[in-house]
């Protein structure tokens, strides 16, 4: 098992090359790591020595930023996620950050509060085709319906 020692040295490195000035501010995304994967020896045991030894080489490593996404907003308004790319990329920055506070409320809504049956309504509203649900997948009841037109009518988006 890995000692204390080695992990507190790995995080130090880590969070040192973590902390950034970014435009004149200070961006701390310590404690988000990239995937590291497990070695394993010849008998199928996992290879402490080696994943040390990774992590070791991982603490060294400059973070340059990530990229991709799980975009399924991007299924309903399309559009506002690729303008918040282009704000992002061209510097932007007040003015991504307004659009991205607008997106919040929605993107919880068809990723994680309401899922699968949340974007399809959405879609539905927004002129697209949702349609219905496959099963084992239910609609949204009415209540969930009412409150999935809130987080998008309140941000302007309905």
């Amino acid at each position: 098992m890995l000692g204390p020692r080695v992990w507190a040295s790995v995080r130090q490195r880590l969070s040192r090359g973590l902390s950034r000035n970014v435009r004149g501010k200070k961006m701390d995304i310590a404690g988000i790591y990239p995937p590291v994967t497990t070695p394993f020896t010849a008998n199928a045991e996992v290879d402490y020595g080696k994943l040390e030894e990774n992590l070791h080489k991982l603490g060294t490593f400059p973070f340059r930023g990530a990229v991709g996404g799980v975009c399924a907003l991007a299924n309903v308004l399309g559009a506002q996620v690729c303008q918040l790319e282009r704000l992002c990329l061209t510097g932007q920055w007040e003015a991504a950050q307004k659009l991205q506070l607008r997106l919040l409320e929605p993107n919880a809504a068809v990723t994680r509060r309401f899922g699968i049956p949340g974007l399809k309504k959405a879609m539905d509203w927004l002129g697209y085709y949702g349609g219905p649900c496959r099963a084992p997948l239910q609609g949204l009841s009415p209540a969930d319906e009412e409150a999935l037109r809130v987080d998008f009518s309140s941000n302007g988006w309905l």
